[in-house]
């Protein structure tokens, strides 16, 4: 198990490490939809409360993720709390999918994001990958430009969202390359 034990500038305690353990589900779950979703997800700057309102991630998705041996889930932690999380999928040989990049509300715009984004990337690296990708709702611009901001470029392909919607919700893809470890 990887760990990387920080502290803000508030004294906060942010452990990023490497979970695979089932028991996690739960909480993961929780901090996806507290993120993502609702009016809790209002209080930060990163959510989708208005675009979607049905749960962020299907009732056994988080175990079947915890259970692939492709995926890679990075958790934050303030003490025992879990506060953030990110997941890496390894695709192929070269290529990495991030997905689930998200920051309780209240800590959100705290540089939590920004760390766990970067032991993402990190960890590609390590295990070889020359380029991460990502997918995000075309309407979200300010979360694109925030991962433009960090080195993501617009492929110019775009993906449809998995479950029908009225309108329609279409994803672009984002790609950085990620250099030698």
């Amino acid at each position: 198990m990887l760990k990387r034990v920080q502290h803000d500038e508030n004294g906060l305690v942010n452990e990023i490490t490497i979970t695979t353990a089932p028991a996690d589900a739960p909480a993961l779950k929780a901090l996806l939809e507290a993120a993502y979703r609702g009016d809790s997800a209002r209080q930060g700057w990163n959510h989708e409360a208005d675009i979607l309102d049905d749960e962020r991630i299907a009732p056994g998705e988080l175990e079947a993720m915890l259970a692939d041996p492709a995926v890679t889930i990075l958790t934050a932690r303030d003490g025992e709390r879990l506060i953030g999380c990110v997941a890496v999928t390894r695709k192929d040989a070269s290529l990495a999918y991030l997905g689930m990049l998200c920051v309780l509300p209240t800590l959100q715009s705290s540089g939590l994001g920004r760390k766990l984004l970067d032991a993402a990337e990190d960890l590609a690296r390590t295990e070889g990958m020359a380029a991460m990708e990502m997918t995000v709702i075309d309407s979200r611009d300010s979360l694109i430009a925030w991962y433009e901001r960090r080195g993501y470029l617009r492929t110019g392909e775009t993906r449809p969202f998995p479950v029908p919607r009225d309108p329609p919700v279409t994803f672009v893809v984002l790609e950085k390359p990620l250099g030698p470890a």
